[in-house]
């Protein structure tokens, strides 16, 4: 049989290596881009979330749990802990530990969030629909959009001096005169995204 000459075979399996290559990047662009589900996150455990604790083999064990608003817990065994600011894997990771300790050998733990806290919004004033909006944790949420599903500026919104009152850090209330007119037109530099419990109030012009 005649074989063929080595610069084909060459050619041929580097046609192959390209061909393999082009479907790998492809594979790989398509992983980064799409969204990553699933995982535990940085989500980090608030007062008020409802965790699950399951333990494998153990469903004696297994507890839905109302984070306290001290940000804490009561487990079988081990008793009470905190979790309030701890991410899923490092909450899995200290329960692993603690039931390791005393109880169990080698633990497999399992958290995940069933119910996150609720997280509120107010928008008061010259809307057509004031109201008290909630928004999931994953959800971003600006202070245009709230607006919007508050109905929108009434006929009347003073549009220009929309306030912002927010409890900051040190329990303090900080004001906040924004002009949703610049936020609409994109002249302003940030989106006001807003946080738990921010209120906002659209006055009405003086005529």
């Amino acid at each position: 049989m005649f074989d063929p000459p080595l610069f084909v075979i060459t050619f041929r399996r580097l046609l192959v290596w390209l061909v393999l290559s082009s479907v790998s990047f492809r594979a790989l662009v398509a992983e980064e881009a799409a969204p990553k589900t699933g995982g535990k996150g940085d989500y980090q455990v608030q007062p008020g979330d409802m965790v699950r604790v399951q333990v494998f083999q153990e469903p004696d064990l297994d507890r839905d749990l109302r984070v306290s608003q001290e940000g804490e817990v009561t487990l079988p065994l081990i008793g009470r802990i905190t979790v309030k600011g701890q991410t899923l894997s490092a909450l899995e990771a200290m329960i692993r530990e603690l039931y390791d300790r005393d109880y169990l050998v080698n633990p497999q733990i399992n958290v995940m969030i069933v119910e996150y806290k609720e997280r509120k919004i107010n928008v008061l004033g010259a809307v057509n629909t004031p109201q008290a909006l909630n928004f999931p944790p994953e959800q971003a949420l600006t202070l245009l959009e709230a607006i919007s599903r508050a109905g929108g500026f009434s006929r009347l919104a003073d549009r220009k001096k929309v306030r912002l009152t927010r409890t900051a850090p040190d329990g303090k209330r900080v004001n906040f005169v924004i002009n949703a007119d610049e936020l609409m037109t994109g002249n302003q530099g940030q989106s006001w995204v807003l946080l738990v419990d921010d209120i906002v109030y659209v006055p009405e012009r003086i005529l």
